[in-house]
Parts: C-alpha cells; structure tokens; sequence
C-alpha cells in the first residue's frame, strides 16, 4: 500500500483554515512526504542554507527528497500557527538535535518535534511544555533479539521474549518508537541509555512510562500511542498531561 493511500484512508481530520493551538492542547500532524517535484521546489525556497545542506548530505535522492519536504512542511505548518512567513523563521538545533525557534521562551513558546520514517511524516506541536514524537515503518528484519538485548531493560527483553510469535514484531517496534519519543521530549537523545527506564510493549497494556523513568524527577509525563497507519508505529510523549489531542492530517480536504 502507497503512504498517500493510508493517509488518505484514515480518520485523521482536516484542521480549521485558521490554526489555533491553545494551553493545555497537543496537535498532531501527519502527512506522505511524497511531493510532486514542482511542491518540492517550492519547500526548498522557504528552507534555510543550513536545512538544504543537511538534506543534500543524503546519498539517495528519495531521502534528499523526504528531507526536503519534512522540513518544508515543518515551516509552512509552524508559520501559520505563528501567522509569520515560513522563510522568517529562526528554527536551532540544540545539543542532541532536538529543532526549536529561536529567541523564544516561556509558558507560550511553540514547543515541537518530528520525526519520519519511509515516507510518512508526524509532527506534534504544544505551547510551553517540552514533547517528542516518533514513528517508526514496521519492518520485520529490523525487530532482531540482539537489538532488543543491546537497547531495551531488562524487563522488557523479558516481556518481548514471553510473547507470541505473532506479536514479537509490532511489540518490539512499539518498544522502540516510545522510548525514542520519551528520550527525544527530553533533549537528550541517546545520551540517556535506553536500558535505563522501561515503556509498555504488550499489545494488552496501554501506552505507558514504567517506574522508575527516573531516579532524578518525578513522573511528570505523559506518553500515548499514535496510529499513523497500517504498517506503521508510533508515540507521543508530552510533559504533563495530554488530555487534550487533536490529530491534524495534510495535505487538507
């Protein structure tokens, strides 16, 4: 099945002409990220010098292409919530590469994360709290034991292992994809150890961070699972709570 297909066969809804993201609201978005060429030109107009670097570092011209309208839609979505011309915006990367706008802080910065894996594009955005997201195409190659034993707690290897067969593959992948976004809400990225706090995996057990997330803070985060489409994984971690979830779909109907 072609990205645009899933995309265009699900639920997700179409947002108001006029975006408004208010306190205490988490929205999502989603999108294929494969662009008629003439799309693709117009996102790399908007793109700042060093965006356009980073994607011609690609070796393959499909992910120069991903890359480029990743970035581009990143823009062109923030800069109407902002009411402000994508190509003004200051977007910096901190230490572990987590994007934000520069010379913005406080209760109504627009906090936001992306991420995207072949060819489909998630973006959350909330005002003042710290968020990350992550999705993930299931392939089942990718979903070995050695991974699971060199990346997850040990009670999650234990739990994989415990599973049905049939269920090893999206279990692992749910695994991965909430501890990428929890690690990725944190701005630490790998510099957190994966193995160092636990997630639920078993496709009984809702989304969840598992005690201890940390020895150093308490439990101030909420982690929910995204459904991006079939073949496809995803989660959403926010600081506080996520009571208050709108999923976003592009291009709009």
């Amino acid at each position: 099945m072609k990205v645009a297909e899933i995309v265009s066969a699900s639920d997700w809804l179409s947002p108001p002409k006029e975006l408004r993201l208010d306190e205490g609201e988490v929205h999502v978005w989603r999108a294929a990220l494969e662009f008629a060429p003439d799309q693709v030109q117009s996102f790399l107009k908007i793109l700042s010098t060093d965006e356009i670097s980073k994607a011609q570092r690609f070796y393959f011209e499909n992910d120069r292409r991903h890359s480029i309208a990743a970035r581009g839609l990143l823009r062109t979505i923030l800069g109407r919530y902002l009411k402000t011309d994508p190509r003004c915006l200051r977007i910096c990367y901190k230490l572990y590469g987590k994007p934000a706008l520069v010379g913005t802080s406080g209760h109504n910065t627009y906090n936001f994360n992306l991420s995207h894996s072949h060819g489909l594009f998630l973006l959350a955005i909330t005002l003042g709290r710290e968020i990350g997201i992550d999705v993930e195409y299931i392939r089942p190659e990718s979903a070995g034991e050695e991974i699971a034993e060199r990346f997850f707690a040990p009670n999650e290897i234990a739990k994989l292992r415990s599973l049905p067969t049939d269920q090893k593959v999206e279990a692992f992948f749910k695994c991965w994809t909430r501890k990428e976004a929890y690690i990725k809400a944190k701005g630490e990225g790998l510099s957190m150890p994966l193995d160092q706090f636990e997630v639920s995996l078993s496709p009984d057990e809702p989304a969840a961070l598992l005690h201890p997330v940390s020895f150093r803070e308490p439990p101030d985060w909420s982690l929910e699972e995204v459904y991006p489409g079939p073949g496809y994984t995803g989660a959403l971690v926010v600081q506080g709570l996520a009571s208050q979830l709108k999923y976003w779909q592009w291009p709009e109907t």
